[in-house]
């Protein structure tokens, strides 16, 4: 079974947010970023994703607000399409098709119905020249444009969107590349180069790095690898251009900023300080430092009340006119390596792995949020390079997740390897894991393995440590002694386990808990957990084990292993046999804890393939060519808070967890399904209005009072057809839901609503037995309204859809004559009735 088309590789959760420079909204409430291929809308205040605004199918590269409407923004892609949303109600509105890779995304109130954008030369596609652009937007209704209507501006700039910039409103554009600093005008149409040298007598390194353009003055920061800032100005002329140095970063100048009235600049760099500059004071500066990661973009809010820096940590931090930080947003942390596996806490269902310099973090993968931080080292982390520090390289949770085992690890040039073991109990008042046992030097070795006993029958928790001194542990729990009160449960090792000097290289439970398998390089042995006997050996070709994992549910008899010499191996546990064995170089597998599938990643050509299978079927469910460049690092089935209801054969793997992946180059990916896509898009079109109405007993009145009318409204619907109003369409709700900003003109729809408010004599929904009371109504209509009523409910005593076994049975039409009668019946004064039941 081959690939399908309908499942296809997404970000989706724990992309990076600091990947582009962020936006702020005009008054200071939002603040928009690219999160892989969707834009996230957060709030400044709570610090909430209020919209993720979905459409784009690959990496969102740049944010723009709308320099003719401050509540909408474009985005551009890698998709080749920029698109116009409206952020606050979180609708797209146009999109446009560019038909090329589009890098990032200008702007200005000067140009209007112009974005600028830079794409790769098509003439070059493999050089990586990348060219500035002036797309023209079509002015039409249509909601999906095709915009090929491209004039180039300048023939090679740099993709880094923080090395172009505009000036004075848009009157003049600067782009920094390498050494190069170009200057176009636009009116003149006339472009001035100025070049740096390479370095100079003290050895300094003058490559641009970012560039910035004074608001209102003809000035023009950059920013360079050695740490310097230089302000360059009369560059009108080519001869006659000057320049100033500032300098106090120590490296590379990642980002620069004039406020919004050019009083101040702001700059920042891997030393984690905010720095303000006063314009043409260059000699007083301000700091903010201690932000936690090393600066990537700085942003200031168009008022510039707030300060904005992104973080190489996958943070953004708003800031206060440069005096504190009111607001942090964290990301998935993303460091160069992972040394944990992929985890799922099965209490919180968050993903964890490592995350800041000892720490490990728990991250919300349906939230999309990081929920907190596990300090697991406990000692302040020390920022200087060269220097060994402990790590985190090993974490595993129990079935239940009361139990977190961690091993961290430090190693000296000069000295030994130091290893500390630790159990960490869950504590229900704190919701959190607090440390209970550390064990220090649990193997001479490194360990290479660690697992819990996950069955649920067991009676004790056990952890089973494989390390490179040829032995592997079992940790059991006890429970206190009596005479121990104050004292809590308390680990201790149970048993300790060899085969033949070999190095165990990985080890995993049974689902059952009744065997555990350890792989001393190329012998697989079998052990009982409850009398530690080795009960078997498995043989295989040759080739050290890299991976084992126990088949599950119905393919609970199966044992697979992939080897070092490019084998997947499956075993039957009732023969102790080789069952089946294919040549693939597996560099990762794992099984799905709520299904019988298993995943399989193999290497090939520079890229990873992926493979689903049961091990009882010797064919694929799923298979994925080159779902990354490079190799998967690490991987997790994650489960579903809501399952999937698929019947094609090719994503059943997909309705109780979801396959999350790491790339080598720190991708969180995940797989996704065409109706989930459908799905997800369909509800961020609905409309939350009461989402940004605060909590107050009024609010809950109204909320009880709306749903009660949408009841009642749902009801009567239900009750007949006839009470279907024109006004009840999807149309007409969608029209009155829609909000007036995004409307077309006033006498475009009223027409068209008019029309829609107008019902045809010969409308079918209206029933025959309606005609004869239509024909009497006359001057007096107002006051028989609810005449007409009773007059419906007399000739029809069934309601029952046209033809069906109530309408056949139903009771003959009034006469006219008999109609009148009752009219005048109803008229009648029965007052003395109402007397006569009070009496």
């Amino acid at each position: 079974m081959g690939e399908h088309a309908e499942i296809r590789v997404v970000h989706r959760g724990g992309s990076k947010i600091n990947f582009r420079q962020p936006v702020i909204s005009n008054d200071s409430r939002f603040l928009l970023c690219a999160s892989g291929d969707s834009i996230k809308v957060f709030s400044t205040s709570t610090e909430e994703c209020l919209h993720d605004l979905r459409g784009h199918t690959d990496l969102v590269t740049g944010v723009l607000l709308r320099p003719s409407n401050h509540l909408q923004v474009y985005s551009c892609s890698t998709d080749g399409t920029v698109r116009l949303w409206d952020f606050t109600d979180g609708i797209l509105i146009k999109t446009y098709i560019i038909g090329h890779p589009v890098y990032s995304l200008y702007g200005s109130a000067n140009h209007d119905g112009v974005l600028f954008i830079v794409t790769d030369k098509q003439s070059n596609k493999g050089s990586e020249l990348f060219q500035l652009v002036a797309l023209h937007l079509p002015q039409c209704g249509d909601q999906l444009v095709e915009a090929r209507e491209l004039s180039a501006v300048l023939d090679n700039c740099s993709s880094n969107p923080e090395a172009v910039a505009f000036g004075r409103l848009g009157e003049y554009l600067v782009s920094a590349k390498e050494l190069q600093l170009e200057v176009h005008f636009f009116k003149k149409q006339k472009s001035f180069r100025f070049f740096l040298k390479k370095g100079d007598k003290k050895g300094g390194r003058n490559t641009f790095t970012c560039v910035a353009c004074h608001p209102k003055d003809d000035c023009v920061a950059t920013g360079h690898e050695d740490g310097k800032i230089r302000l360059w100005r009369n560059f009108h002329h080519h001869r006659e251009y000057t320049y100033t140095t500032l300098h106090w970063h120590h490296s590379a100048v990642a980002s620069l900023c004039f406020t919004p009235e050019g009083t101040n600049l702001l700059s920042g760099g891997v030393e984690s300080v905010l720095v303000q500059w006063r314009y043409k004071q260059e000699s007083q500066r301000d700091f903010l430092p201690r932000l936690g990661g090393a600066i990537t973009h700085i942003t200031v809010s168009p008022d510039g009340a707030l300060f904005c820096t992104s973080h190489s940590d996958n943070k953004i931090s708003v800031i206060q006119s440069c005096v504190k930080v009111s607001a942090v947003i964290q990301g998935l942390v993303k460091g160069e390596t992972v040394r944990t596996d992929l985890v799922v806490d099965p209490r919180s269902k968050a993903l964890v792995l490592n995350g800041k310099p000892g720490h490990l973090q728990f991250y919300s993968l349906h939230r999309d949020k990081l929920l907190y931080n596990l300090d697991i080292v406990q000692q302040e982390y020390i920022h200087q390079s060269g220097l060994e520090q402990f790590e985190v390289v090993k974490a595993a949770f129990d079935a239940a997740g009361s139990w977190l085992a961690t091993v961290e690890e430090r190693k000296q040039k000069a000295a030994e390897l130091e290893l500390n073991l630790k159990l960490w109990a869950f504590d229900e008042p704190a919701q959190s894991f607090v440390l209970n046992t550390t064990i220090s030097a649990p193997h001479e070795g490194q360990i290479t393995a660690m697992c819990f006993d996950q069955a649920a029958s067991s009676q004790t928790t056990l952890l089973v440590s494989a390390s490179r001194d040829g032995h592997f542990k079992a940790w059991q729990l006890a429970a206190p002694a009596l005479t121990e009160e104050d004292e809590g449960p308390s680990w201790s090792c149970e048993f300790v386990g060899a085969y033949h000097n070999l190095v165990p290289e990985c080890c995993c439970f049974s689902p059952d808990g009744s065997l555990l398998a350890v792989g001393f390089q190329e012998v697989v042995t079998l052990w009982s957990p409850t009398s530690w006997e080795l009960l078997s050996t498995l043989s295989q070709p040759p080739g050290t084990i890299r991976d084992l994992c126990f088949g599950r549910l119905s393919c609970s008899k199966y044992l697979l292993g992939s080897t070092t010499s490019k084998l997947l191996c499956c075993w039957n546990l009732l023969t102790c046999s080789l069952e089946w064995s294919t040549s693939m170089d597996i560099c990762l597998l794992l099984a799905d804890p709520l299904s019988d599938n298993m995943a399989a990643f193999g290497c090939q050509a520079g890229s990873t393939d992926l493979f689903v299978f049961r091990p009882s079927e010797p064919r694929p469910l799923f298979s994925h060519k080159a779902v990354c460049s490079g190799s998967v690092t690490r991987a997790v089935f994650a489960p579903r808070e809501v399952m999937l209801e698929s019947c094609e054969e090719s994503s059943q793997w997909l309705n109780c967890s979801q396959l999350y992946f790491l790339t080598q180059h720190m991708d969180l990916l995940t797989f996704t399904t065409k109706a989930e896509d459908d799905r997800l898009h369909a509800s961020s079109k609905q409309l939350v209005v009461d989402d940004s109405v605060a909590m107050t007993p009024f609010y809950l009145l109204l909320g009880k009072h709306q749903d009660q009318q949408w009841k009642n409204r749902e009801l009567m619907s239900s009750e007949s057809a006839e009470t279907a109003l024109p006004q009840s369409s999807a149309a007409i709700r969608e029209l009155l839901q829609t909000p007036a900003h995004v409307l077309p003109s006033t006498s475009f729809l009223c027409s068209m609503f008019v029309q829609s408010l107008l019902v045809s004599v010969g409308d079918p929904s209206l029933g025959e037995e309606n005609k004869p009371a239509e024909e009497e109504m006359d001057s007096q209509k107002e006051e028989e309204d609810s005449e007409g009523e009773m007059e419906a409910r007399v000739s029809r005593p069934e309601q029952a859809p046209s033809g069906g076994p109530a309408a056949e049975s139903a009771a003959p039409t009034l006469t006219k004559a008999e109609l009148r009668e009752l009219r005048r019946v109803k008229k009648l004064d029965h007052s003395w009735l109402t007397g006569l039941l009070d009496s």
